[in-house]
């Protein structure tokens, strides 16, 4: 295999979940779905479950400090020797140093980033969408708009460390589901 860690960075409603999913099953790598942990770390029943619950109502990126103690927690589950594939992390710096070094402790070394490009006004529209589709209650218009924001603000920054630090391929995310697979495919195997 060419690559032991595979970042998926994009904006929001760029597909990244979805094609991270799909790349993580057929190639048997450990899928590290940062939304999804925190949304069930949000339904416990916790002082840092209601804290989570509060910041992903209001779309706000968690500060690092907070975030890489719940990713600190869980890193430790993925079975030793497999491959990793991470979605919705690392969306600052701070946490792209933090995971690239603790990977590189424990023996991972060949890491790729596939960023999905979209534009911002097809992020609005995806996002509104799968809103009314699956009523999540962090997919109001406010909220989506301040992520984006973020995105360009906190995430964006990220991008250049990526490329110093694994191969970066840049795939269209504007093409349907399967022809962004096929892109994704092409390049990884």
């Amino acid at each position: 295999m060419l690559y032991d860690v595979i970042f998926f960075i994009g904006p929001p409603g760029s597909g990244k979940g979805t094609q991270a999913r799909v790349l993580a099953e057929q190639l048997g790598f450990y899928f590290w779905e940062m939304g999804g942990i925190l949304r069930s770390v949000a339904k416990e029943d916790s002082v840092m479950g209601k804290k989570v619950d509060i910041m992903l109502t209001q779309g706000i990126l968690f500060p690092d400090e907070f975030l890489l103690e719940i990713v600190a927690a869980k890193l430790g589950d993925i079975p030793e020797g497999q491959g990793i594939i991470f979605d919705g992390i690392p969306r600052r710096l701070g946490q792209a140093e933090f995971l690239l070094d603790y990977l590189k402790k424990i023996g991972k070394q060949k890491f790729a980033t596939l960023f999905i490009d979209i534009p911002k006004s097809i992020s609005l529209e995806r996002l509104l969408l799968r809103s009314q589709k699956e009523g999540r209650s962090d997919d109001t218009r406010e909220a989506i708009e301040f992520r984006l924001e973020q995105y360009e603000k906190d995430t964006v920054p990220v991008l250049d460390f990526l490329k110093a630090n694994s191969s970066f391929i840049t795939i269209d995310g504007v093409p349907p589901v399967e022809v962004v697979t096929e892109q994704i495919n092409a390049v990884i195997n």
